[in-house]
């Protein structure tokens, strides 16, 4: 297969633009808002205590409600206040099904945090600046100790409250979806643990499902992917076109099958199945598709980085990126290298970054993506593992796209506050890692806290 310049390779035909999940047609998550039990605590107005005596309990609360509401708008909030430790547990006790519980802390002493965070609901206690802080911070430290399913915000900005909310959207959400996973044999212990910690169900198929969704799928709908796929590469090397266009029928055919299954993401044992001659084609360029259009496309059947990329999609609206990191230290670096990743790392309709279409590393066949990201960027690197309902976690700044003929075709390198550190951690969490661009520490906290998920900081 020499090399091939993809303009001469696509025809001038009109091809499907960058599309949303909903444009390809693929099934949403449920768009069921959560009920979300709004807790208001303070004391009596009449008490000398901070804010202070004879506040306006009432406006504050007023105020908040409807800001929350202008914030939030895919959550149903269902206010309430108490006073008293013993109040909180009566709303506990009369409470009917909730998707968590969001107590406001607008004034302190009130006793009622602590029940809250006790309750086994997953709780979000929120200081408002200068009137809940005391009772915040004692509550707050405390579930922290005992491992609890509570977050925190205590910041004079608002905006913070709204994007903690957002974690009990994600969690809803997660509820509701389902991951595809393309592999010969059994569901394993993985697939039982990642519905016992989100309800999100695990459906097995098989090689020769998705090979019959191959051979069923519509030939000018994949010719439209091919198209669309080597008119935008900057280069394409080593694959044919008849090597993307079997590429495009194999994303046509995942489509298919996510779309009987009500499936949000899907994961495919390729390397197995492709080695044993199971698969016609890589299934990277169709991954390569649904990242980039707010679905999950996850390489080697790893349902843990899968059940990632699906939560951080939810909870930040961008796709994740898997990958087999290397570690230089000379560097103070981390190469996050695989054969596959988005072009549109800020989220569907965020701005693309240039990407070649290569041939698979390891066996220098079919059709794969080297993604030229963006650099001087902070990525979020994490893995849920909910076997043992952790999560691992660093932070980088990307600093070169490393063109190397050896291993994985896309390699990111990113420097990390500190590398040695970053050695500590691979034997108890695997190979694979997944990366996401931003800034994301605090919303990755609060999800894992409102899941039970202890987080494990690798640098």
């Amino acid at each position: 297969m020499g090399a091939a310049d993809p303009r001469s390779l696509a025809s001038s035909g009109h091809a499907p633009a960058a599309a949303t999940a909903v444009g390809v047609g693929l099934p949403a998550a449920s768009d069921e808002k959560p009920r979300i039990r709004l807790v208001f605590t303070h004391i009596s107005p009449k008490q000398e205590t901070w804010p202070y005596q004879g506040y306006d309990y009432e406006g504050r609360k007023r105020e908040l409600t409807v800001r929350l509401h202008e914030s939030c708008p895919n959550v149903e909030f269902l206010p309430a206040t108490v006073e008293s430790a013993e109040e909180a547990r009566k709303l506990l006790a009369s409470d009917g099904p909730m998707d968590g519980y969001l107590v406001y802390l607008v004034g302190i002493w009130s006793g009622a945090a602590e029940v809250f965070a006790n309750s086994g609901h997953p709780t979000l206690l929120v200081d408002d600046a200068y009137a809940g802080t005391g009772e915040f911070l004692i509550q707050y430290a405390a579930a922290r100790r005992k491992g609890l399913k509570v977050a925190g915000v205590s910041s004079s900005r608002f905006e913070d409250v709204a994007e903690a909310v957002k974690a009990f959207e994600a969690l809803k959400k997660m509820r509701a979806s389902v991951i595809l996973d393309v592999i010969e044999g059994s569901p394993d212990e993985h697939a039982r643990a990642i519905e016992q910690a989100f309800g999100t169900k695990v459906r097995k198929t098989s090689a020769e499902e998705i090979n019959a969704a191959y051979r069923q799928a519509d030939r000018a709908r994949a010719k439209e992917y091919a198209e669309k796929w080597l008119r935008e590469a900057r280069e394409v090397v080593e694959p044919t076109r008849e090597e993307v266009e079997k590429s495009a029928l194999i994303y046509v055919g995942m489509s298919d099958l996510m779309k009987q299954h009500r499936a949000q993401a899907i994961t495919v044992d390729c390397l197995t199945l492709f080695y044993g001659g199971k698969l016609p084609a890589y299934p990277c360029l169709g991954f390569f598709q649904l990242n980039n259009d707010g679905l999950v496309g996850a390489c080697e059947a790893d349902l843990e980085s899968t059940t990632t990329m699906l939560l951080m999609g939810y909870l930040v609206g961008r796709p994740g990126y898997i990958s087999d990191p290397v570690i230089d230290t000379s560097l103070n670096r981390i190469i996050y290298a695989h054969c596959v990743a988005p072009n549109r790392v800020f989220g569907p309709a965020g701005r693309a970054n240039p990407y070649d279409i290569r041939s698979h590393s390891e066996d220098r066949k079919g059709a794969a993506i080297r993604s030229l990201m963006p650099l001087g960027e902070i990525v979020t690197t994490l893995k849920f593992n909910p076997m043992s309902r952790e999560v691992v976690i660093h932070q980088a700044k990307t600093v070169e796209n490393i063109d190397e003929d050896k291993a994985c075709r896309t390699k990111l390198a990113a420097r990390v506050r500190d590398v040695d550190k970053l050695l500590g951690e691979w034997d108890r969490w695997g190979w694979h890692r997944v990366t996401f661009y931003g800034d994301h520490k605090r919303a990755v906290e609060t999800v894992s806290a409102l899941a039970g998920f202890k987080v494990t900081w690798e640098s």
